[in-house]
């Protein structure tokens, strides 16, 4: 990882073998979970220095594209970059999660490289806003 500052990183995931994953493949940045977009969405309330939001789209009770259509309406949030990361890869859903406001799309399985970069590229494009 380069020698930016450190993020903190919303991941909103409902496998907890996902969030141990992503702890491992994102040190030393620091996370903060949530279980479904539902939590999501309290987790962005209770953090308001969110650097980015890592969203899968198949959860329980909110699901992903719930999460960002809410999250993208508040102003207070609607800044801050999305890298959805999920199992749906058509081009329908990529459209899809693009149009809603993510700033990437990244089909599971992936690498720990491919993400750092995704990540990489949408801060900076944040920061170049």
């Amino acid at each position: 990882m380069s020698a930016e500052k450190v993020k903190k990183i919303l991941v909103v995931e409902d496998s907890k073998l996902v969030h141990r994953m992503y702890e491992l493949m994102l040190r030393p940045h620091l996370l903060v979970y949530a279980l479904d977009g539902r939590e999501g969405l309290q987790r962005l309330a209770e953090h308001a220095d969110i650097d980015l939001i890592v969203l899968d789209i198949n959860m329980p009770q909110v699901n992903g594209f719930e999460f960002l259509s809410h999250a993208k309406a508040n102003p207070v949030f609607a800044k801050i970059p999305v890298i959805i990361v999920t199992t749906e890869g058509k081009e329908g859903d990529i459209q899809r999660g693009l149009d809603a406001g993510a700033a990437a799309y990244l089909k599971k399985p992936f690498l720990r490289d491919q993400l750092v970069e995704v990540m990489e590229r949408v801060t900076e494009q944040k920061n170049a806003a």
